[in-house]
C-alpha cells in the first residue's frame, strides 16, 4: 500500500504546504446506491501516512448502501487526511464497483441453488483485492491462482495429445488432493473429460438450449462411473444469468463484475480548523 501511496506523493505534496497546522474531520459519502467494499483498506492506506488519524467506519464491507449515505467518518492532521485521500478513494470506489455489479448478479441466481463463482480476470496486482470484493458482493472465489486447481484448456489439451494424457500426467505430478477441471467447447470434448476422470467440466459459451440437452447427458456419465462431476457454465452473457441457471449445472462463472464494472461514485468532505 506504501508503493500506491508513493506513485501518488512523488518527491512530495506540493499542496501540503497550504494546510500545515490544519485539523478537523472529514467523511466520507456515497454519491450512489451499491455495495460498499474497501473500508478496512482505506483505514490502513490512511495509516500508512499517519497513524494517529482517527478512523471510524460507519459501515461494514458488502453492506448495502444508498445515495447520500455517510460510510466512513476521519479525524486528524490535513496533509495525511489530503495526501491520501485520492489513492484510498480509488480503491475503495473499484471494490466498491465490483462488489455491487456482483451482487446483482448474484440477486438474479436466487432461488435457483445456482452458484456465482468469479475469474483470473483481474487487474495484476489487485487480484486478492478484487477477488475479496467478489466476495463481498457475494460470489464465490474461482481459482485465485494456478496453483488451486488444474484447469485444462485448448491449448493445454491441444499440446498435451488430449485429455486423457493431460490429465494422467496432471495425476502423476500434482498433490494428490488436487482438482482437475477441463474446459470443453464441445459436448464430446465434456463427455470425454468425464470418462477420463475429471473432477469439474467447464462448458464454454454453451447456449442454455444447448446445455439444457447436455446436462443431462453428462449426469449421467458421472453416475456410471461412479463418482460425481462439477458442472460449470462460463462465457455466458451475464444479462441471461439466470436462464443459463435453469440448465441445472452447478455453477457460473463470470468475469462481467470485475471487466465491465463501473466504479461506485464515493467522495470526501472535509469540516478543517486551523489549529
Amino acid at each position: 500500500m506504501q508503493q500506491w501511496l508513493n506513485e501518488d506523493l512523488g518527491r512530495g505534496d506540493l499542496s501540503a504546504a497550504a494546510l500545515v497546522g490544519c485539523s478537523g474531520e472529514a467523511h466520507w459519502l456515497a454519491k450512489q446506491a451499491g455495495v460498499f467494499c474497501g473500508g478496512s483498506l482505506a483505514k490502513t492506506i490512511f495509516h500508512c501516512l499517519d497513524p494517529s488519524l482517527k478512523i471510524q467506519l460507519l459501515v461494514n464491507d458488502g453492506d448495502a448502501i444508498t445515495a447520500g449515505q455517510r460510510v466512513l467518518d476521519i479525524e486528524g492532521a490535513a496533509t495525511a487526511m489530503v495526501a491520501a485521500e485520492r489513492t484510498a478513494l480509488n480503491l475503495a470506489m473499484r471494490l466498491s464497483g465490483i462488489a455491487t455489479a456482483t451482487a446483482a448478479l448474484v440477486k438474479q441466481l436466487e432461488g435457483t441453488g445456482v452458484r456465482l463463482a468469479d475469474t483470473r480476470k483481474t487487474s495484476p496486482g489487485l487480484r486478492i483485492f478484487e477477488k475479496y470484493a467478489s466476495r463481498c458482493g457475494g460470489a464465490y472465489n474461482h481459482r485465485v491462482g494456478l496453483d488451486d486447481a488444474a484447469m485444462l484448456k485448448e491449448n493445454h489439451l491441444a499440446w498435451a495429445g488430449g485429455i486423457q494424457n493431460a490429465i494422467a500426467a496432471i495425476r502423476t505430478n500434482a498433490p494428490w488432493p488436487a482438482r482437475v477441471i477441463v474446459e470443453a467447447e464441445t459436448a464430446e470434448e465434456a463427455k470425454a473429460a468425464i470418462a477420463a476422470g475429471a473432477d469439474a467440466i467447464l462448458l464454454d459459451e454453451f447456449s442454455v438450449a444447448e446445455l439444457q440437452q447436455l446436462v443431462p447427458q453428462l449426469r449421467s456419465l458421472a453416475l456410471k462411473r461412479g463418482s460425481p462431476v462439477l458442472l460449470e457454465a462460463s462465457g455466458i452473457n451475464p444479462e441471461q444469468i439466470r436462464a443459463y441457471a435453469s440448465s441445472g449445472i452447478d455453477l457460473i462463472s463470470s468475469s462481467a463484475a470485475c471487466t465491465r464494472s463501473s466504479w461506485l461514485d464515493l467522495s470526501m468532505r472535509f469540516h478543517t480548523n486551523k489549529g
